[in-house]
């Protein structure tokens, strides 16, 4: 069902590797192993352009080839909210297209990461799943988007001056538990302490899942007091079968179940996501039937105004609607929010600006969109 193409895969990174595996690459290709620290501390914390002067100048330019090759190039950045959030677009090795969001708040930095390169889940209303998965990303690849944030903060590259990096949400393109490995594998290197990785918090990464129960219960085994966000969308499986087709192998009483195993194993409280539909999930009755499932457990649900896609049926709830929705599900004792969208003038929704790039790819007569710069 989500079987991705055999495409060439990108080329090794040290960001694929574990610390111990890095280690020994380099001293199979001929280099101490100690030459994999200093590797990783100038990748994860050297700010951009700056040389590998740690290592022999004769050596740079093999290490680099063998261990640090480009895996993303940036294409367009688009900013919003007064300069504070940044969608970029990423052209990978193959020339597939992906996106990630940085998004800088009063107290923290959120970036939101894609997993794979389009999506196999097929969700009606979402523009990633409109295009269909191309292929996975690699662990590399990954870390490669949260390693640009990473630095772009510490360079204060967004208004705000010079910060940190705090939270990534696996919330961009793609259904990361179907790239399980990868992901993990990606996870861990942002875990990792200096030089090794990221040094970030478990508590700070949001990972998210449309129902993968199997790869929810593999998650919950891993010790990781990661947070897991189940994108629910409908609180029954009749509409849900229509938005989220994977629930017709995984109903919402399976995925939910796996949620709180989860929840009961970890500590940590389950998020629910919950894309808001005008006359379509947003009713008073589905509120209800949502706040009863949810009732007395350790979740909070996280409603999202739908980003419409252009030429989509779907749109946004009015804010009356989600007044009503939201009140109807705190009734139940169930804490609920609604989301700070941003980047609704940028092509804010996941796959839209992938998919407009395409757009303007296959006719060369069109003009990039406003707000649409190179870097």
């Amino acid at each position: 069902m989500w079987s991705v193409p055999k495409l060439a895969k990108p080329p090794r990174h040290l960001a694929d590797l574990t610390v111990e595996g890095a280690r020994a690459a380099l001293v199979a290709a001929g280099h101490p192993a100690y030459r994999a620290d200093q590797l990783s501390r100038h990748y994860f914390t050297a700010p951009e352009g700056k040389n590998l002067t740690e290592v022999p100048r004769a050596d740079r330019a093999r290490l680099r080839a063998e261990f640090l090759p480009p895996l993303l190039t940036s294409v367009h950045e688009r900013l919003a909210d007064a300069g504070t959030t940044r969608k970029t677009l990423w052209r990978a090795f193959d020339g597939t297209l992906i996106e990630s969001v940085l998004m800088r708040y009063p107290s923290r930095a959120t970036l939101c990461v894609s997993s794979q390169a389009g999506c196999g889940m097929a969700c009606p209303f979402c523009a990633t799943g409109q295009g269909g998965l191309t292929r996975n990303l690699s662990a590399g690849e990954i870390v490669g988007q949260v390693v640009s944030a990473a630095k772009a903060m510490r360079a204060g590259d967004l208004p705000g001056g010079p910060g940190r990096l705090s939270n990534v949400v696996f919330m961009g393109m793609g259904e990361p538990l179907a790239n399980y490995n990868r992901v993990l594998a990606a996870i861990r290197r942002m875990l990792a302490p200096t030089p090794h990785g990221l040094g970030m918090s478990a508590r700070g990464i949001t990972v998210s899942t449309v129902g993968l129960v199997p790869a929810i219960s593999r998650l919950t085994d891993e010790g990781l007091a990661l947070t897991l966000a189940v994108s629910l969308h409908a609180p029954d499986d009749e509409l849900r079968d229509t938005l989220v087709p994977v629930n017709t192998r995984w109903p919402v009483r399976e995925v939910l179940d796996a949620a709180w195993r989860y929840a009961d194993v970890t500590g940590r409280r389950v998020s629910i996501e919950y894309a808001l539909i005008r006359d379509v999930n947003d009713s008073v009755e589905r509120a209800d039937q949502l706040g009863r499932l949810l009732s007395g457990r350790l979740t909070h649900v996280n409603v999202i105004p739908l980003n419409p896609t252009p030429g989509s049926k779907w749109d946004a709830s009015t804010p009356q609607a989600q007044g009503r929705f939201v009140a109807a599900v705190r009734a139940h004792g169930v804490a609920i929010t609604v989301r700070d969208t941003r980047g609704r003038e940028i092509d804010g929704a996941c796959g839209q600006l992938a998919a407009s790039a395409q757009a303007l790819s296959a006719d060369p007569a069109r003009t990039p969109e406003a707000g649409t710069s190179p870097t």
